[in-house]
This record gives C-alpha cells, sequence and structure tokens, in this order.
C-alpha cells in the first residue's frame, strides 16, 4: 500500500501538542515507517507592533494536520485513540486522501513563506482609521484600497474640506 496524504481535524489551539503527542504514540507502536510526516500547516507572516518588524508562524488551517501515512487498520487505531483527534477529512466510511495537487500546493506555500514572509494587513475596504504617524498624525480617515504585497493602504482622510487620498504603511494607521 503506498503512502498518501490526509487531513485530520484535531482541537483548534492544540494542534501542536496532538501532533507531537501522535508522532510518540505511532512511536511507541512501531508505526513511525508507516506515517513519515505529521505536519501543522503554517506560515510566516511578518507584521508590525510598537514600532518594530516581528515574524511569526500563522496556522493555514487552524484545526488540521496533515499526514502522511499507509493507512492501515493498526495506523488509524493509533491515531484514532490520540487525545485531541476529531477524525478524518473525507468520506463516512474510509478517509479521503488529498489529491497530489493539494499537497503540492499547500507544501509549496509553506515553503514559500519560509524564504519570504507575508505581510499580515488586518484593513479592509471601507474600514475607519487613525493615523499614528507622519505629517497627517491624528486625522481620521476611510481605507480606498488596501494593497497587501506592498503593506500599504490608499487613507481617504479630509483637508480643507475636500477628500484627498494618502498612501501609508499599515502600521502607521489604527482602527477607529
Amino acid at each position: 500500500m503506498a503512502q498518501e496524504w490526509y487531513f485530520l481535524r484535531v482541537q483548534v489551539g492544540r494542534e501542536d501538542r496532538i501532533r507531537k503527542n501522535m508522532v510518540a504514540r505511532l512511536k511507541q507502536a512501531g508505526h513511525e515507517d508507516k506515517v513519515p510526516q505529521v505536519i501543522v500547516p503554517t506560515e510566516t507572516v511578518a507584521d508590525h507592533r510598537g514600532g518594530k518588524r516581528r515574524i511569526r508562524k500563522k496556522k493555514l488551517y487552524p484545526g488540521y494536520l496533515m499526514v502522511e501515512m499507509e493507512l492501515t487498520d493498526d495506523v488509524w487505531f493509533v491515531l484514532r485513540e490520540t487525545p485531541g483527534f476529531g477524525d478524518f477529512v473525507g468520506g463516512r466510511s474510509t478517509p479521503t486522501p488529498m489529491s497530489p495537487d493539494e499537497v503540492e500546493n499547500v507544501l509549496n506555500r509553506m515553503e514559500e513563506s519560509k524564504s519570504q514572509p507575508k505581510l499580515s494587513v488586518q484593513f479592509s475596504r471601507g474600514d475607519r482609521v487613525k493615523i499614528k504617524q507622519g505629517p497627517f498624525e491624528n486625522i481620521d480617515g476611510v481605507v480606498e484600497d488596501v494593497n497587501p504585497e506592498k503593506g500599504t493602504l490608499e487613507v481617504a482622510v479630509t483637508i480643507f474640506g475636500r477628500s484627498t487620498p494618502v498612501s501609508l504603511g499599515y502600521w502607521e494607521v489604527e482602527q477607529v
């Protein structure tokens, strides 16, 4: 039987701990050769807090693990008996493996974010914001456009009774 990738549902917020327990239980049962990889899908994101750039890991799919395994009854039993394990994603009677394209997309996304962290922008069009620094400090505005690749926002501020667009970094504003 060939090894395939599966998504497992687990308790949200405990993915790393459940992964660690799962690997230990599989090793103890002697099935580590049938399950070479248990992954918490994450990406590296960069954001600015307090004027400093911070890089952190963000879960792509909270509450899920990706497992490469040869699905036998013994492996299924060990996984199912791990505390925090929910179920397999897919059919009710037998788990459905992920397609090779899905696996490649998730693994590539994880790898790309390691070399080039994605900027974390929590603003969307229409949000009311207050400018924290620069020549327009303490002026309120409305987000007109968000450019996550550059980490910039186009904010409409009212100056002399006219709406004027201003391009700002997302760390230069805060939500009102």
